[in-house]
Order: structure tokens, then C-alpha cells, then sequence
């Protein structure tokens, strides 16, 4: 199994579209056998889910990730593990051990402007989907 983890000085990188590098796990029998760590080269949401799918990733660690990257992630087959923090090691080892705790319902708050998935800077209120002042039809 191959395992990709946001990385930085060690420690799970907390924004997915922005980390500057990954530490690329091997894994067998439910231990590490190698690790790397990989530069993006600024590669930027969309290409970092090719980069992870090129080079052969079962799964990745991160911390926030938006929902675009989310889906790009799934349809290569990336099973995603969002919402960790602490030590690249400590992670990758807790995921083997079945203890990783992460949150399956992960998302990034820190989007810059353009980037944001609801159409209107960061305001994602009901009332914008639907959900209020639609009470009365007259």
C-alpha cells in the first residue's frame, strides 16, 4: 500500500491545495518499508490528484481539503483521510494500526477568493441555498 501525506517540517500540512511537498509511504505487512518526501512543484488542487494517482497512491493524510479536490481524489481511486494533524510518522503508523483519527467529513474553510465551490465569496448561509425566505409564493 502507498500512502501520501501532506507534509511539512514533519507535521501534516493543513491546506491540500497549497502544500509544497508529500511524504510518499510504502507500506507491506502493515509496516513502513520506505518513504519519500516529494516536492509539487506548485502543482496546484486539480493537478495534486494526478500527481498522487501518477504516482500510484493508495490513500492520503491531510488536513483540510476543499470539496473540487475532494472528488478528484475519488475518481482516482484515492481513499482520502482529511481532517488529521500531528507527526507524518505517527499518522502513517496509526492508519496501519486501524487508530488514525480523522474526520470523513472534512473540508477547507480557508479558501482564497475564486476558489470557493458556492459561487459567492464565503458565504454559504441557508438562506443563499434555498432554505429561508422561500416560505410564501404569492
Amino acid at each position: 500500500m502507498k500512502i501520501a501525506v501532506t507534509y511539512e517540517s514533519g507535521m501534516i500540512f493543513q491546506h491540500f491545495g497549497h502544500t509544497e511537498q508529500f511524504k510518499v509511504y510504502e507500506t507491506a505487512d502493515g509496516k513502513i518499508i520506505n518513504a519519500e518526501v516529494i516536492s509539487t512543484q506548485g502543482s496546484g488542487h486539480g493537478a495534486l490528484a494526478g500527481m498522487l494517482s501518477s504516482l500510484k497512491c493508495d490513500a492520503l493524510i491531510c488536513g483540510g481539503i476543499g470539496a473540487g479536490a475532494q472528488m478528484a481524489l475519488a475518481d482516482a481511486g484515492i481513499q482520502l483521510y482529511g481532517g488529521a494533524s500531528g507527526s507524518t510518522d505517527e499518522a502513517v503508523n496509526a492508519l496501519l494500526a486501524g487508530t488514525l483519527a480523522f474526520n470523513p467529513d472534512v473540508h477547507c474553510d480557508h479558501h482564497d477568493g475564486g476558489e470557493h465551490q458556492c459561487g459567492e465569496g464565503h458565504s454559504c448561509g441557508a438562506d443563499k441555498h434555498g432554505c429561508a425566505g422561500n416560505g410564501a409564493h404569492h
